[in-house]
């Protein structure tokens, strides 16, 4: 996948779909489609997503944003409460901000 241009802003809803096609290549088309995936969508409890698929994901953002968005970082800097509770919105306005 390209990266974006760094001139174009994604909104929240482009955002949105562009990471609902990470997890979908990430976890599988099957499983997507078994599962209601929204903005509030946390990747441990709602997506059953694992450590390797969230690395998986992260290799993706980066692919695409490039050095624009320091996914890996920002990740770092949370706790493991605040890992265990992310969700997709949390990350769209992170990247949102981030642009």
């Amino acid at each position: 996948m390209d990266t974006v241009n760094p001139t174009l802003k994604l909104n929240h809803e482009e955002l949105f779909t562009l990471l609902k096609g990470f997890i979908t290549e990430v976890i599988g088309a099957e499983f997507v489609e078994e599962m209601d995936i929204t903005p509030e969508s946390s990747f441990t409890k709602d997506l059953e997503m694992d450590s390797i698929e969230i690395v998986s994901f992260s290799e993706k953002i980066k692919a695409h944003f490039g050095d624009q968005i320091d996914f890996t970082g920002w990740l770092s800097s949370m706790d493991l409460d605040q890992l265990i509770n992310l969700d997709l919105s949390m990350i769209i306005n992170y990247i949102y901000e981030c642009q």
